[in-house]
């Protein structure tokens, strides 16, 4: 049988596995990155990823801000007091797991260094065969996203 969207369903295969198995969560029950600590965004600095080129960079515990059960690392003061201002702003899309993941109603971690600033906010993806999906029809994966952010229950929440 010849598949229509093979892409789709290589993308499928490589992330259900994660989303069949518990994401890596905080304390609290709070999922903030792939390392599975609870540091959000495997400790790269959220506000890097709005300045300049774009291009994300690491943050230091030096320079960290609790938000939602998380630390949140950034790579200097003026980075964390720009997201203390405003968290909403800088905070990754459903929690930093995987935005495509989500439109399917599953969990899955998502990668700090794959990512995609649209519409002003950050979402990030499994891996780059994901990716590849995910930037096929961005605004269509939103719509199934967010509906299903909300169908999370709160223990498994971040960013609310």
């Amino acid at each position: 049988m010849k598949l229509k969207y093979p892409m789709i369903a290589a993308a499928a295969a490589l992330a259900a596995p994660v989303a069949l198995s518990a994401p890596a969560q905080a304390d609290g029950g709070v999922f903030v990155g792939v390392e599975g600590s609870t540091v959000a965004l495997s400790g790269y600095d959220t506000v890097s990823y709005f300045q300049g080129n774009g291009t994300p960079v690491r943050g230091s515990s030096q320079f960290k801000v609790m938000h939602d059960g998380a630390a949140f690392h950034f790579s200097s003061q003026a980075n964390a007091d720009l997201f203390e201002e405003n968290p909403d702003r800088y905070a990754p899309q459903y929690g930093g797991h995987c935005a495509w993941a989500m439109s399917r109603g599953s969990l899955a971690p998502g990668d700090p260094t794959l990512y995609k600033i649209h519409g002003g906010k950050l979402y990030l993806n499994f891996n780059r065969d994901v990716q590849s999906t995910w930037l096929g029809d961005i605004d269509g994966f939103i719509s199934k996203s967010d509906p299903a952010w909300t169908q999370v229950p709160e223990g498994k929440r971040f960013g609310d």
